[in-house]
């Protein structure tokens, strides 16, 4: 069960991280959508989102995966609460920025606007970028080869496949506007990518 302080950060930090979404979820999710682009993969991957989320909640609260764990320095089990802290800010900043704007769908809402500021002015997808910053930290966190790696093995293909549907529809939307923002920011990560 929790035999390590690393398994008890990352449960915190779990549940700080699921709190700060319920939060937005109970605020917004109620609201009109008027263009949805959800599709049955979308729909996978956010399933799959979910079991990579509760593997390690088994991992942290039984002993069954343990025969995949592996050692780590501890210092880099420390990094992985930072990354995974960082990440939590992001998730927060990320939807606060967003307002009324945001859902959890490849969709935008009745009077939907393009949103620059905030996070989103170095950043086009904060939020991607933190469930990224999330898995690297579930890696260093939960050294194992299967509760540490199960969230990052199904954001990298997730978010190639989302982010490249939902800057298509921005692109429909919002024209040449989302093209300039395209090209003032970065995809995931400020000065570099």
């Amino acid at each position: 069960m929790f035999n390590s302080i690393f398994k008890i950060i990352y449960f915190i930090e779990l549940l700080v991280a699921i709190g700060v979404r319920k939060s937005f979820e109970k605020k917004y999710l109620k609201l009109d959508i008027a263009v949805d682009r959800k599709t049955t993969l979308d729909v996978i991957f956010l399933l799959l989102n979910g079991v990579g989320m509760i593997i390690p909640i088994i991992y942290v609260l039984s002993p069954w995966l343990d025969f995949a764990n592996y050692q780590i320095p501890e210092w880099l089990s420390y990094t992985g609460a930072v990354l995974f802290a960082l990440a939590i800010y992001l998730i927060w900043k990320s939807h606060y920025d967003l307002g009324r704007n945001w859902t959890p769908i490849v969709a935008l809402r009745e009077e939907a606007s393009l949103v620059t500021g905030g996070i989103y002015k170095y950043i086009r997808h904060p939020m991607y970028a933190a469930h990224l910053l999330w898995a690297l930290a579930q890696v260093l966190l939960l050294p194992n080869w299967i509760a540490g790696y199960s969230f990052l093995l199904v954001q990298i293909p997730f978010y190639f496949v989302r982010i490249r549907a939902e800057e298509q529809m921005m692109i429909e939307e919002f024209g040449d506007a989302y093209r300039t923002y395209m090209g003032n920011t970065a995809r995931l990560i400020p000065w570099l990518l």
